[in-house]
This record gives C-alpha cells, sequence and structure tokens, in this order.
C-alpha cells in the first residue's frame, strides 16, 4: 500500500514512526520533548505542534502517504466562534476538577444516571467536569466557548489547515463524558449541565474513516487517544486484557459491547476498532510496592522481588491489601491499607515482600473479576509498565490471573497504533482494505508466561486474600 506514519503526542512529548503500511514494520523514528510550558495544567496547543515540528525533522516523513495521530486523554482545548483559543488548553492530570465533577454526579442523579447516560461516572480528569469547573470558576471565559476539542481533535484539525469540518473519534469521544460507547451518540444536554449552554461539538468518524487529505495529498485518519491507540498497536482483540501497572494500576479488556455499571468502577470506553475497552481502575499497584521497600530498607523494587521470591506462596499466612490511597475497586476511598495474619513465624522481611506482590495482583485480580462478572472474557493478560519486568510478577501473575500472561518488549506502542490506523484509512480509499478489517499487522514481541501447575496455588492465594478482604471490608463488592 506504502507507506504511513503514526504520531503520538504525549503530556510530555512527542513520537513519530514511519512504518510500511503493508507490514507494520518500523522503517524510521522520531522523538521529541515538549516544552517545559507545555507540562502544566493549563497548555497552549500551539506548544504541541512545535514538539511535533521538531519530532519530524531530517525528512522523517519523507514518502507518507498517510499519517494517523494518538494523543493524550482528557484534555480540553475550547475554543470560539472563530476557532480561536478562549483560555489555554486543560491537559488530564489537572485535579482541580475534583469539586465540579461531584457536583455534576448529584446534578443529575447520581452515580447509576451517569453510567447508564454515557457509560462512566464524572472525574476531575474528564472534559465534562474541566466544563463545569470552567463555568463556575472563569464564567466570562466559559460564556465565550462555542467548541470544543480534544488534544488528538485540534492536532487533526490543524494538520488539515482548519478545515470547517471538525471531527474526533469514537475512542477519544467516549472519555468525554458526554458521548455514550453504547448508543453511538452525544448528550448534549449533559454539555449544557455542565457548561450553562451548547457548544459545537466534533463528527465522530468510524475506526477506518479518513479525516480529511491535506492540500498536499496526504490522508489523514481519524486518529484516537493514547490509550486506544496503544491497544490497537498492541493489536489487541477479543479475550485481551490489559494491566497497566502505575503507582495506581487499571484493567482494560477488549469487549463486543459497551458496559453501564450501576456502582460506577467501569469506565466504558470505545476502542479504534469497532470494539469496546471497559476500564476498571485501582488506586493503588506499584505504590504498595514502593512503599514496602522503604519499609524494609531495600534499594529498589528489584531486590524486593528477589526477597519475595525466597518466601512461599500465601506469605506465610501475610495478607496486604494495599489500599495505601484508600481505594477505588472497590469504592473504599476513604480507607487504608492492611497487613493481616501476623504471627511470629511470618514475621520475616521475605514473607512480607511477597504479601506485597500477592497483594497487588490480587487487588487487580480483584478489578479483572469485576469486569468478567459482567460477561467479558480474559483469556490473556497483557502486563504494562517497568514492574511487569519484575521476576516475582512473572511468577506470580499468570495462576493469580489464571490466564496467560504476555509482557511485551517496550515499543511506542501508541504511536504504533496511530500508524495502523493510517494504514487502514489509506487501505480503505484505494479498495485495498474492508473498512470492517483493520490492517494485519505482527504482534508485539513479547515473553509468554502460562499459569501452568501454578494455577492452583495462585487461586488459593486468591482465596486466602479475598477471605481477608470480605472480613475487614464486608460488602465492598456487593456481596
Amino acid at each position: 500500500m506504502g507507506i504511513v506514519a503514526g504520531l503520538d503526542s504525549s503530556s510530555e512529548f512527542t513520537r513519530v514512526v514511519v512504518c510500511d503500511a503493508d507490514t507494520g514494520a518500523v522503517l524510521r523514528q522520531g522523538y521529541a520533548p515538549h516544552p517545559v510550558e507545555a507540562k502544566a495544567t493549563d497548555v497552549d496547543p500551539q506548544a504541541w505542534l512545535l514538539s511535533l515540528g521538531e519530532a519530524a525533522t531530517g525528512g522523517l516523513l519523507e514518502g507518507v502517504q498517510a499519517i494517523g495521530v494518538s494523543a493524550q486523554q482528557h484534555g480540553l482545548v475550547p475554543l470560539d466562534t472563530q476557532g480561536a483559543l478562549v483560555r489555554p488548553a486543560l491537559v488530564g492530570n489537572d485535579k482541580r476538577a475534583q469539586v465540579a465533577a461531584a457536583d455534576l454526579i448529584e446534578g443529575f442523579g447520581g452515580r447509576q444516571a451517569w453510567a447508564e447516560a454515557v457509560g462512566s461516572v464524572p472525574q476531575a480528569s474528564q472534559a465534562v467536569a474541566k466544563l463545569r469547573w470552567l463555568a463556575r470558576t472563569e464564567p466570562e471565559a466559559a460564556q465565550r466557548i462555542a467548541l470544543l476539542m480534544q488534544p488528538h481533535d485540534w492536532l487533526v484539525w490543524q494538520l488539515l489547515g482548519r478545515p470547517v469540518r471538525r471531527t474526533t473519534d469514537r475512542g477519544a469521544a467516549s472519555a468525554t463524558g458526554y458521548w455514550s460507547a453504547a448508543t453511538g451518540a452525544y448528550r448534549p444536554d449533559l454539555v449544557e449541565l455542565a457548561l450553562g449552554h451548547q457548544a459545537i461539538l466534533p463528527e465522530v468518524l468510524g475506526p477506518a474513516e479518513a479525516a480529511g487529505t491535506t492540500p498536499e495529498g496526504l490522508l489523514i485518519s481519524a486518529g484516537t487517544g493514547e490509550t486506544m491507540a496503544a491497544a490497537f498497536g498492541l493489536g489487541l482483540g477479543a479475550g485481551d486484557a490489559v494491566v497497566s501497572l502505575g503507582a495506581s494500576g487499571s484493567v482494560m479488556a477488549v469487549h463486543h459491547g459497551a458496559l453501564a455499571d450501576p456502582q460506577g468502577m467501569i469506565t466504558s470506553f470505545a476502542d479504534a476498532t469497532g470494539m469496546h475497552l471497559p476500564v476498571v481502575h485501582t488506586s493503588n499497584a506499584v505504590r504498595a510496592l514502593r512503599g514496602t521497600a522503604e519499609m524494609l530498607g531495600t534499594e529498589d523494587l528489584a531486590e524486593l522481588s528477589a526477597l519475595a521470591l525466597k518466601s512461599t506462596p500465601g506469605a506465610s499466612g501475610l495478607v496486604l491489601l494495599p489500599y495505601l490511597e484508600g481505594e477505588r475497586t472497590p469504592q473504599l476511598p476513604h480507607t487504608a491499607g492492611t497487613l493481616s495474619g501476623l504471627r511470629r513465624e511470618s514475621m520475616k522481611p521475605e514473607h512480607l515482600a511477597r504479601a506485597a506482590f500477592e497483594g497487588m495482583l490480587c487487588s487487580l485480580a480483584d478489578a479483572m473479576d469485576v469486569l468478567r462478572g459482567r460477561g467479558v472474557e480474559v483469556r490473556r493478560v497483557f502486563l504494562l509498565g517497568a514492574a511487569a519486568e519484575l521476576p516475582a510478577v512473572q511468577a506470580l501473575a499468570p495462576a493469580v490471573f489464571a490466564a496467560q500472561v504476555v509482557v511485551p518488549q517496550p515499543a511506542d506502542y501508541a504511536a504504533l497504533g496511530a500508524a495502523r490506523q493510517a494504514a487502514w484509512a489509506l487501505g480503505v480509499s484505494q479498495g485495498k482494505l474492508s473498512p470492517q478489517i483493520p490492517p494485519a499487522w505482527q504482534g508485539a514481541a513479547a515473553q509468554i508466561f502460562e499459569p501452568g501447575e501454578e494455577l492452583a496455588v495462585g487461586q488459593a492465594v486468591r482465596q486466602q486474600y479475598i477471605a481477608t478482604r470480605d472480613q475487614l471490608h464486608p460488602g465492598a463488592f456487593g456481596g
């Protein structure tokens, strides 16, 4: 088909990959950090364009026929009737809208009403909460807002020369809090509830549609959010889940339908292929490992991992509920972590180290069970994050999750997903690909770990964890 490019404009940098459209083989790569001022909560979007220009220098895009754009999620670019910036863009890590999010939940009838309306309950990061915050704290600016965009929408619009047609995709739209993945439609009433008046919203494109073509003939695909692009770049399909191990954690799976969770534990995103990506978040993951490492005086997580593997499954009866910052799954925002099962023989560093790994993974298995309990099939789990490389995580995860575990080699998966989307749109425009079937690129290079003989042992560890959790927090999962 030709050559395509994928660019990922994250919160801190821009990465560009140039790929063969047929195979996905990476031909060239580019990188540029965002200016320091672009890493704040209020950002001039021009900084993203400057970073993109720097990342694509040196003829990087020579011969490219199509570009896909991935960008940071939950950003809000508020524009006036002329398409000019009303104020700097608000980005996803901005926590100022926490009270605004709570106001919206109460003002629309509670968590269940929101979950049924748009598949998620307002959070400070979402665009809908940012709109309420602007309406309350910057009313003059809020009144001038006529058009709403997210970072990837705005970048695509700029690349196309700011046409009259403004577009987005299902993935990015599903993260706003005012578009429903279940119905495929916006909820303008929720925009009005948050902002105080209506605003123009971008047209939502299908996965293989093009946003347009530049005057030079370069096709620009629909683009999407970073999470959706990374899932597409990894080659996820039905039966696959991703467990992200950051300070906090998340479990995301590919599913055929949108899920409305009355308790609000599931956020129902759309993906970049026409499927859905229900996500369950935990407040605590690697932070529990780091806290344990500090308590034990180990140098780093690698040493903690080695120490944990000196213990035995079940950590001699120790159970760590890793709710150090409260918890979102289950919804225990004001609780604390608990170390249970202390006996004289269990009070050894290796047992505490193992309890930390088992507690973190069992907590994430709880999140996975929320999805499985709603009919989401999980046969294969992709582990992402630096902690996925730790031997203790790789040894314990398959049995705890009761699934094959895949640890992909580090790569720019969001940029690769954007490039794959560009290849899809290009192939459809050339009549070589179906709008229903994306290009069959080779999957991520990875290590694979099977549950094997340890499955029964891992499930016994889970039962020990669940018994402790239910004793200390009865009814946390509605049981």
